[in-house]
């Protein structure tokens, strides 16, 4: 392919328009040609070169364009997507993958018959703070990982109108959180033997799950994590205990603020955050970690080398099916109040 990628967006609400096209636009072989909105002049407003439908069957079977992202209310994320492979298209969903594990395996199949890319948006591999934590752990410096606990706390006492924070499939802050911090555990670990969770409400009026805490075990291995929306003083975000040393880190990857802000990967004043980190050792003063810089670009630039044959894909479907089995694990433990086997590693 010697033209770029043609890409259409579906959807423009908070994670089209933050986490998608200011990434794809700044992606070099990628090219955003057109945006599926409910609301068009939100979209012109921002890219005004773009060209803007109300139309989802219109972009899905447009003859010129080769990829479709789908950053659409998570209960929506299956029929898309089928609806795309089935257009011939490659396909990008955001996460969560889909509702149920049953769905994932459905789409990993199709794609596969269909011999088309699919991937899912799972853009906090990519946080400096987790590159620095994968790092450690792949170098060795932290010995053999007994324990891993991950937060990403807020506070957010208000409930919102909006989908996340309404009752319905796929809403609350277990499908929302909780596939980046169950992602980041698989691509350190692997799948874990089982999986005991506590999902709850816990802000007044709350409609969907607002708060969650699970465990994941392993042979020797635990690894707990955790989301509040009524944290007021925040956590850390990842603390880790080795038979070597520890690691912990506080703050969060500063791509988000800016690209919340309307900056885009490469602007003028384009510089994120990083986050801290510390090195414990034995009977040792802590030491400051140099911390990995995140840049979410690396997804797209993933996606395009797999559409090109140039590469693997940086999130392929069948990481997104074990994924999407945990995440539905941990609503069955939390239903049923048990620990759920998941009949991996032994």
């Amino acid at each position: 392919m010697n033209r770029p990628i043609h890409v259409a967006l579906i959807g423009y609400g908070f994670a089209g328009r933050v986490f998608h096209a200011p990434i794809i636009q700044n992606v070099p072989g990628l090219r955003l040609v057109t945006v599926a909105s409910s609301k068009p002049e939100k979209v012109k407003s921002d890219w005004p070169d773009l060209w803007v439908s109300e139309s989802i069957e219109e972009v899905i079977n447009h003859s010129e364009l080769d990829l479709v992202v789908i950053a659409t209310p998570n209960a929506t994320h299956f029929d898309l997507a089928r609806r795309a492979l089935q257009a011939g298209k490659h396909v990008v969903v955001d996460k969560p993958f889909t509702i149920l594990a049953s769905e994932a395996r459905a789409l990993a199949s199709l794609a596969a018959e269909r011999g088309k890319v699919l991937s899912v948006y799972q853009n906090r591999r990519w946080d400096g703070d987790f590159l620095t934590l994968r790092k450690l752990v792949l170098q060795g410096v932290l010995g053999e990982v007994v324990y891993l606990e991950s937060h990403f706390d807020r506070y957010r006492p208000e409930v919102q109108n909006r989908w996340r924070d309404q009752a319905g499939p796929g809403s609350g802050l277990w499908y929302d959180l909780g596939p980046h911090l169950a992602d980041q555990a698989l691509e350190l670990f692997g799948m874990p033997q089982a999986v005991y969770a506590d999902i709850a409400q816990q802000r007044y009026q709350a409609q969907a799950p607002d708060y969650f805490h699970v465990l994941l075990r392993y042979p020797r291995l635990r690894v707990v994590l955790h989301a509040s929306a009524l944290v007021p003083g925040g956590s850390p975000r990842f603390v880790v205990h080795g038979t070597e040393a520890s690691f912990a880190s506080r703050g969060l990857d500063g791509q988000e603020a800016l690209l919340k802000q309307g900056l885009r990967p490469g602007q003028e004043g384009w510089s994120p955050a990083l986050s801290e980190g510390w090195l414990y050792r034995p009977d040792q003063a802590a030491e400051p970690v140099p911390m990995e810089p995140g840049d979410y670009r690396r997804f797209y630039e993933g996606v395009r080398d797999a559409i090109r044959q140039e590469g693997p894909n940086p999130v392929p479907p069948e990481q997104a099916v074990r994924l999407m089995e945990v995440l539905e694990a941990a609503i069955e433990s939390a239903n049923e109040h048990r620990e759920i086997p998941l009949g991996v590693n032994g």
